[in-house]
């Protein structure tokens, strides 16, 4: 499903769904920053500013959770956020593209690395001819997925901005290419010899990254850090600006490092 399409569908039912994630209602108090996140670990490290660092600068945030990647973005949108904190640089430049909506990046807080697990195979290697792969099946994380497998020796891509599986100059494997929505990757390890996970689906799942992984991102030079997002009307409100200094923190740098083992990098 690509972003266009899941905009529409998604925009039909988002104050229903956004209602069954947050315990408050569909707008923001005038003091009260509302924020959309993934659970883990952006939940995780949005409630931890909330609970102890969001006093020091007068700040009430509401925390509203969602379990894809779609949602948040059109909530924010829709006026039903006022910021989201779930998404990276590349994968926020596909959707105001293709959506045209006026939102913008605020500032990086962390990286969770893309990686490669198996319930079949311990080793790369050991990966079989024909082995069926799933990616993601948004345009940006598909695109990641399988740079992560270039980077590995396990096919070779055309020169493209943001290839996709169409886009395969060398698979001398003859991997099998099954594209799905990137909440659904953990469960697809059951019908599959691989999947590329993002890092918090995995973490979620009980997969650690760091030693679970057949193949993983590197942390230095990636580009793919996760941040604080809002409309372009609020880019400098007050309680944005605080909320982005407050996760740019050493407390909050701190936390990841302790919490999340590696698994989760602070920039």
């Amino acid at each position: 499903m690509r972003i266009r399409a899941a905009l529409i569908a998604v925009t039909l039912t988002g104050l229903t769904a956004l209602s069954a994630c947050s315990s408050g209602g569909a707008s923001s108090s005038s003091d009260t920053l509302k924020v959309g996140v993934s659970p883990v670990p952006h939940a995780q490290i949005l409630k931890y500013v909330a609970d102890n660092l969001a006093s020091s600068k007068g700040l009430k945030i509401e925390v509203v959770e969602f379990t894809d990647y779609v949602q948040p973005n059109t909530a924010l949108v829709d006026g039903s956020l006022d910021a989201n904190y779930f998404q990276t640089v590349p994968y926020l430049e596909t959707f105001t593209k293709e959506s045209g909506a006026k939102v913008e990046w605020v500032g990086p807080v962390h990286v969770e690395p893309l990686g490669l697990y198996s319930k079949k195979v311990k080793k790369l290697d050991e990966l079989p001819s024909g082995a069926k792969i799933a990616v993601a099946n948004d345009a940006t994380n598909e695109a990641r997925g399988l740079k992560l497998l270039e980077a590995n020796g396990l096919i070779k891509l055309k020169a493209v901005d943001q290839p996709t599986v169409r886009d395969l100059a060398e698979n001398p494997k003859n991997l099998q290419f099954v594209p799905l929505e990137a909440a659904q990757l953990p469960r697809s390890l059951e019908d599959t010899d691989a999947s590329v996970i993002n890092g918090n689906y995995a973490i979620d799942a009980g997969l650690k990254p760091a030693t679970d992984s057949l193949a993983l991102e590197k942390a230095e030079g990636n580009p793919n850090a996760n941040g604080l997002v809002t409309r372009t009307e609020l880019k400098d409100d007050k309680r944005v600006k605080d909320l982005a200094e407050l996760l740019a923190s050493q407390q909050v740098k701190d936390y990841i490092k302790q919490t999340f083992d590696g698994s989760v990098i602070p920039v």
